[in-house]
């Protein structure tokens, strides 16, 4: 093997988590590399705009990731995006990764492939991602302040944000795929007593359509099959979250929900082994806390090797 493939630290993901951990790990000198599936900037990049992240104002999600990337690069930190992890060996002193035939060595790996948001799968969806179509009320809700949306989901986490929405927005409809919630009680309740909300049950979005953004939806009744157009300023789609643990089912403990726990250090199960950002068991999913855990795990990573 190559000396050159030999480091310290690798970290697995280049959202925010990952590129925090690359600044603060080569920033101190520690030789490292992260590894990226996609594109730079994981679940940033979908975010048309950043407006709750501290100290920065108008700036788009891919901007944001790119001065990340910038910066992490700038202290001599490696990164290798648009490629496939083939194969992991995690359980050693030292931990391997491949890269097809490529492989990558490091005293500590932190694992921080991030998640993504649960999807329709309805025809456009793909389109207006970013362009009308949101999977973070947190994130966008204030840029459809005096504007008509659409919630999908009858879990807690949709009925509480719809009601959440209803700050900005000058109507909410609530599109659930059946004629009864998942929710606690009480969330139901709140929804179905504020008067910005309405509801369109046993129903999906089959079609999202626009020009440069999106403009309407076509919903589909399940029980008679009919289909209604109806115009949206956006569409808030909150049925779920799916981390990206599949790679990790056989080397670190998992939970049920996919995610991995880890202690305040960012330590997971395995020495040398550590977790960040939305992959890790955890209740708030946001830019800056995913920068935090980023910044824990290296330099509790430092800490580590330098044991």
């Amino acid at each position: 093997m190559e000396s050159n493939n030999i480091f310290d630290v690798i970290i697995l993901g280049a959202g925010a988590a990952g590129l925090t951990a690359g600044i603060y790990l080569s920033r101190a000198k520690t030789r490292t590399l992260i590894l990226n599936e996609g594109m730079v900037g994981g679940q940033i990049v979908l975010t048309h705009e950043v407006a709750n992240y501290p100290g920065v104002e108008n700036i788009s999600g891919y901007q944001l990731a790119t001065t990340m990337k910038k910066q992490a690069l700038s202290f001599g930190c490696e990164i290798k995006q648009n490629i496939k992890i083939s194969k992991l060996d995690l359980s050693g002193k030292i931990k391997t990764v491949f890269v097809g035939e490529e492989k990558y060595t490091a005293k500590a790996v932190i694992v921080a492939t991030g998640g993504r948001s649960r999807e329709l799968n309805a025809e456009g969806e793909d389109t207006f991602k970013g362009r009308g179509i949101s999977y973070c009320a947190t994130c966008d809700g204030d840029f459809y302040t005096g504007m008509d949306i659409i919630v999908v989901g009858g879990g807690n986490s949709a009925l509480e944000e719809a009601v959440a929405l209803t700050t900005y927005a000058k109507t909410v409809t609530i599109v659930h795929q059946f004629d009864h919630f998942q929710a606690f009680e009480h969330a139901i309740e709140t929804a179905k007593n504020n008067d910005k909300i309405r509801f369109i049950l046993s129903s999906k979005i089959e079609n999202f359509k626009g020009e440069e953004k999106l403009q309407k939806v076509v919903i589909k009744n399940l029980e008679d099959g009919t289909k209604n157009e109806m115009l949206i300023d956006g569409v808030f789609i909150l049925i779920g979250y799916q981390p990206n643990s599949e790679k990790f089912k056989e080397h670190v403990t998992i939970n049920k929900y996919g995610e991995i726990p880890t202690d305040l250090k960012m330590t997971t199960n395995l020495p040398g082994v550590f977790a960040a950002g939305d992959i890790r068991e955890k209740q708030i999913r946001q830019i800056a806390t995913a920068v935090s855990d980023g910044a824990i795990a290296a330099i509790n990573a430092i800490e580590y090797i330098q044991k």
